[in-house]
């Protein structure tokens, strides 16, 4: 990716035997869908008062949470966006992802 982009603003220092390094945040390892406590919401807020809806609590990688978001969306059959550990779906589609979410393992759903 774009190392450069990492260190905009960084203040370099004129020491030769200087290492610079970045702090990775680790990202959790994924729960198994069975200890995964998701909470499925309806959300307007600054959306142009268009519904969508939220699926949060996820723990795990974001490949994991990406994943999860295009099975979702693609049996859905509606767009929407995975990231920050929040899954979007456009429109209501809480009465599918209640039937949905348990069959693909996901039991302890709220909502």
């Amino acid at each position: 990716m774009a190392d450069w982009k990492d260190r905009l603003g960084v203040l370099y220092s004129t020491n030769p035997d200087f290492e610079y390094t970045t702090e990775q945040v680790e990202e959790p390892d994924t729960l198994e869908p069975a200890r995964q406590e998701l909470r499925i919401s309806l959300s307007k807020k600054q959306r142009g008062g268009k519904e969508v809806t939220l699926i949060t609590g996820f723990v795990g990688r974001e490949e994991d949470l990406a994943e999860l978001g295009r099975l979702l969306r693609q049996r859905c059959g509606v767009g929407g966006s995975a990231k920050d550990g929040e899954i979007l779906i456009q429109g209501d589609q809480r009465t599918k992802l209640r039937s949905l979410l348990p069959s693909l393992g996901y039991t302890r759903t709220k909502g």
